[in-house]
Parts: structure tokens; sequence; C-alpha cells
């Protein structure tokens, strides 16, 4: 067996091939060659944890395991380590044997990242010049790097719950040579794209919110009662997502699905755009709204890259197991 430590990780995995490990598995997800095991995610009754496996099978790309992990929400606070921490396993889908190990942590966020800026490159409108986040943690800074990538962007707004975090954005912005304001949430209609990143279960954006033409993905912790937007903003948009099943069921469709404000056959996969299947925006007026709700299969493509990588590099730990 290969284990590929979380220290390497860095590099090895770049934001570009996270990007392509994503759109592939997007479209191999949509004409049926992948698929998504039924998550599991319990909260453990132990320092607040919320612990899980998310997993599948990519036939394209030969592509079996899962991830296990989930969120210690104390672990900045008392151990200085970062509060979401998993692992994925790769299995050889021809014997079963276990065929890697690889660290999860960093793949994670770029993972995440990455699902949102195949969002933006499929849906939003080609003429982009200011970007929107809501949210302003750890995991934002890997959002707005990949999604900088993907138009010329022009400016860069924010707002978050606690103001005080937005220089992780704006720091962000700088590198990037782009100027930065922080805005009240109804500024956010200044906003081509709008990407939310929060861990929150009550509504933060709504559609007063929300100019015309505007991309927004939703892309904050995905479980029973998470809502990062309000279901009218999901009426009013034509909405994708990474898996259907997760999008009603712990996604931010949940809540609209639930009022009878859009039904299921509703939700369009981000994948059948990729593959050419579904024609994706059909104006520049029309609101496009992706739900990432994070499926395993996303996890299992840039763990076996980096494998790919680590293995070619001479990085990759061999064992016997």
């Amino acid at each position: 067996m290969l284990i590929v430590p979380e220290r390497e990780v860095a590099g090895l995995m770049t934001r570009e091939a996270a990007f392509t490990a994503v759109e592939q598995v997007f479209a191999a997800m949509a004409n049926g060659n992948a698929y998504n095991f039924p998550v599991v995610r319990e909260a453990i009754g132990h320092e607040d944890a919320l612990y899980g496996f998310k997993g599948g099978f990519d036939r394209t790309g030969l592509a079996l395991g899962l991830k296990a992990g989930g969120y210690w929400p104390n672990n900045l606070e008392k151990r200085g380590m970062i509060n979401h921490q998993s692992t994925v396993f790769l299995f050889d889908p021809d014997t079963g044997k276990a065929r890697a190990m690889v660290g999860g942590n960093l793949l994670t966020a770029l993972r995440t990242a990455a699902a949102s800026s195949v969002s933006i490159r499929h849906l939003a409108r080609e003429e982009c010049k200011v970007i929107g986040m809501v949210g302003a943690g750890h995991q934002a800074t890997f959002q707005l790097r990949a999604a900088l990538e993907q138009r010329a962007f022009e400016k860069v707004i924010g707002w978050n719950m606690h103001p005080e975090m937005l220089p992780n954005i704006e720091k962000v912005a700088a590198e990037a040579g782009l100027p930065f304001e922080a805005v009240e949430l109804d500024g956010l209609r200044a906003a081509d794209v709008i990407i939310s990143i929060t861990s929150s279960f009550d509504a933060i954006l709504t559609a007063d919110h929300v100019a015309p033409g505007t991309h927004i993905a939703c892309m904050g912790t995905d479980t029973k009662g998470k809502q990062e937007v309000s279901p009218e903003l999901l009426s009013k948009a034509t909405v994708f997502t990474d898996e259907v099943a997760q999008s009603v069921s712990i996604g931010e469709a949940q809540h609209a699905v639930a009022l009878g404000l859009i039904r299921e056959a509703d939700i369009s996969q981000l994948g059948a755009v990729i593959d050419g299947t579904h024609p994706g925006r059909q104006s520049d007026e029309e609101i496009t709204l992706f739900d990432g709700t994070g499926v395993g299969l996303q996890d299992l493509a840039v763990a076996a890259a980096v494998v790919d990588l680590a293995v070619e590099k001479g990085i990759a730990i061999e064992v016997d197991f």
C-alpha cells in the first residue's frame, strides 16, 4: 500500500490539477460512469465533532474508495490545528486490495474550491467584473484564489458575520492585484459572482441581495438543517448541483424542496453542463446557483491524482499491508 502524508500534498496538488480532476468526475457522474455511495455523517457526542464517510466508484478513472473524517470545532482553539480533519483511502477496483492512504485536509480544501470554480467556468456570464464573498474563514481563501482564475475580475467585495475576519480575503485580493471592499449584504448586488462559504443554519443571502444575471456558488458545510441562502432565492434561480440526492437532503435545496418552492426535478447536475447534455445558462439575466454539497468522488479524484504524482516523484511511501 502507498501512503502520501498530509505534509507532502501541498507540493504535489495544484489548483489546476484539482480543477481538472473535479471537472472530469462531475462529467462522469452525469453520464452514469461514476456514482457516490450513501453518506454517513454523525455527531459522535465527543468534542462536538461531526464524523462521517463519503465514498464512491468512478469507472472512468477507476477510482474506488472513501474519505473518512469530519469537523472538530475545538481543534484550532485547543490544539492549534485546523477543525476539518480527513483521510482518503483508495482501493484497487480489480481486487479490492487497499491501494493508498492519502492525507485529506488540504485536498478537501482544494477540491471544494475546485468545485465552485468549475461552476463559475461553466455557468457564470463571460463578462464578470466583481466577485462577492459571503464568509471569510480558512476555506474562503481557497475559494477566492480558485475563482479569480475563472474570469477577468476587477474587484472583490465581501461580507462576514465577524468583520474582523475580512482581512483573510482582502489579502487574497491584494495578492491578485485587486481592490477589496467590505460591504453590507445588500451591497452584494454589485457582484456578478457570489460564493457563500459559511457553516450557517440560518439564511444569510436572500433574493434581495442578488442582482439579475448573478452566479451563486453555495459551498458551506452541508448537513441536515444547514442554510446559507433563502429558499425564495433558489426559487428565482436555475439550480445546479454536484449530486441531486445530497442537494435535497443535506444541501441548500433541502429547505426550498420542503416548502414546495422547487421540486427535485428542477435541479440539474453540473456535470450535464460539462458533458454538453444540459445547455447551462441561457440568458444574461438568469440567476444560476450551484449547490456544492461535496461528494466522495471529488475526494477520490484528487487523491488518485496525488498518488500518481507522488509515485512519479518518488515521494509515496510503500508499506506491506
